[in-house]
């Protein structure tokens, strides 16, 4: 891992701890940037690339479980919490709300790192199915509106005599665009433009038993 293909964020008001994690950090080869509050954190470019969110659960402008279910709603990085007052129900709601671990002060260098790679692994996985689903929707945005109505008949199951016939065109006419769909959207078959479809959540309205088929 290169230090210019990651990046871990810290929040934390304690300076001295601000200082020792960057520290840590460099020495295992990582870039990491901190800060003092969230706002901070919050209002700061970041750049594109994948990233942990180190985060401490006292902060003095808000508390750091309030700060992950603000958050919650956008694109952020996984956050790996670090807290010298742990409690219980505090370390579930921050696991259930999708946290990669809770660590309560002091904690080893060892689970500290193991829970940031986890977390930066787990963000480097995101991104590449956020960037898959953006290139299926802008070849979606391809399709003529004659395609995006074939599409959902399609991989809903119905002949093509019967797409045909709820679209109001001729039976080559559908095949055509049916077609032009499947290559537009990359399917190399009907199972694949379904998983595309699904993806997409694209609605199917139609159905080949609901028609007696």
């Amino acid at each position: 891992m290169t230090t210019g293909d990651h990046i871990v964020f810290v929040v934390d008001d304690d300076a001295r701890i601000r200082e020792a994690l960057s520290e840590l950090l460099a020495s295992y080869g990582m870039h990491a940037v901190a800060f003092g509050s969230a706002g901070d954190y919050v209002s700061a470019d970041k750049p594109d690339v994948p990233a942990c969110l180190i985060l401490d659960v006292e902060l003095p402008d808000i508390n750091g479980l309030d700060l992950q279910k603000q958050i919650a709603e956008g694109e952020h990085p996984p956050i790996v919490f670090i807290t010298g007052h742990g409690d219980i129900p505090s370390s579930v709601r921050a696991i259930k709300d999708g946290a990669v671990d809770f660590l309560t002060k002091p904690f080893s260098d060892s689970d500290l790192m193991t829970a940031i790679l986890v977390a930066i692994a787990r963000d480097r996985e995101i991104r590449s199915e956020r960037a898959e689903l953006g290139a299926l929707r802008q070849r979606y945005l391809a399709l003529t509106p004659r395609e995006r109505d074939v599409l959902p008949l399609v991989v809903s199951g119905l002949l093509n005599k019967q797409a045909a016939a709820e679209l109001g065109i001729s039976e080559v006419t559908l095949q055509i665009h049916r077609r032009n769909v499947m290559q537009k959207m990359m399917a190399a078959s009907l199972a694949d433009l379904v998983r595309i479809a699904e993806r997409l959540e694209i609605p199917i309205t139609h159905s080949r038993r609901a028609r007696g088929e």
